[in-house]
């Protein structure tokens, strides 16, 4: 039998609180906060390793099958109260199922990018809700690996895992303080580098052969990217528009961007 935590002001309950609220103690514990039946199952298939499970009775009867995917694998199992799963829900209704999982050792320098894929790179991005959905865009297309610079939000937050839907378990991440210096050294090592802008002057996407190895840019949803990193790619590249919007948001022209870059890839899988 599980044990059963009533309280909200249960330790262990304050601890995944603060892993679903800050960043930084996330970085510093190596551990995220996951919240939703369908979510932490796909986790744990993702070979993401599960510290402890949380879960209200009501869970256990509604999503039993989503439930026993994740327990053999969790280190600890605790049934909670209602009123506690709010405590520790992101979300107005809460499914009632959490998980404290380990973050993975997918992120590392943009160094280690090999040469014989295509990745995004993406500047200040800062609402988790299109990064969540370039994230879920980006892994469907089978984008390499995503670089994440500057300002960018946290892909462990609890909306960055929701609107990815899983996507975070599976991506490789390349973090960086200014993307313009690392775009400088993929451009040494023969990488194709494209810089997005909203510019009818700049070469069409759809004009591209990207038959080199290529990492798109694609800046903050108000701002754009930044001169520096505009001038350390080797392009500018704009999405063709027939109607009267002079662009679109950060999600949707990212979402066409990686299409085209990896077109050309669907019919070697």
């Amino acid at each position: 039998m599980p044990n059963v935590i009533s309280s909200r002001k249960n330790e262990i309950i304050k601890n995944a609180v603060r892993l679903s609220s800050s960043p930084e103690y996330r970085r510093e514990a190596g551990l995220f906060l996951a919240e939703g039946a369908r979510l932490c199952s796909d986790a744990v298939q993702s070979g993401i390793r599960v510290r402890a499970l949380f879960y209200t009775a009501h869970a256990m009867e509604k999503y039993g099958e989503y439930l026993n995917v994740i327990l053999p694998g969790a280190r600890q199992v605790y049934e909670v109260e209602p009123h506690v799963a709010q405590l520790l829900s992101d979300t107005k209704t809460t499914q009632g199922v959490f998980c404290i999982c380990e973050i993975p050792r997918r992120t590392g320098e943009p160094a280690e990018l090999k040469a014989d894929r295509h990745y995004a790179a993406f500047e200040n991005l800062q609402d988790p809700a299109n990064l969540g959905a370039v994230l879920r865009t980006a892994e469907a297309l089978g984008v390499g690996g995503i670089i994440l610079a500057g300002s960018s939000c946290d892909v462990y937050s609890p909306k960055v895992l929701r609107a990815s839907m899983g996507a975070v378990f599976r991506l490789s991440f390349y973090t960086a303080p200014v993307l313009a210096d690392v775009l400088s050294e993929l451009n040494r090592k023969g990488f194709l580098t494209l810089a997005a802008v909203p510019d009818s002057s700049a070469k069409k996407i759809t004009e591209f052969l990207f038959d080199a190895p290529t990492v798109i840019a694609v800046g903050n949803e108000g701002n754009g990217l930044t001169q520096e990193a505009i001038e350390a790619c080797g392009q500018r590249v704009t999405i063709p528009m027939l109607g009267r919007a002079e662009s679109l948001n950060a999600s949707a022209s990212a979402a066409i961007l990686m299409w085209e870059m990896m077109r050309g890839q669907a019919g070697k899988v």
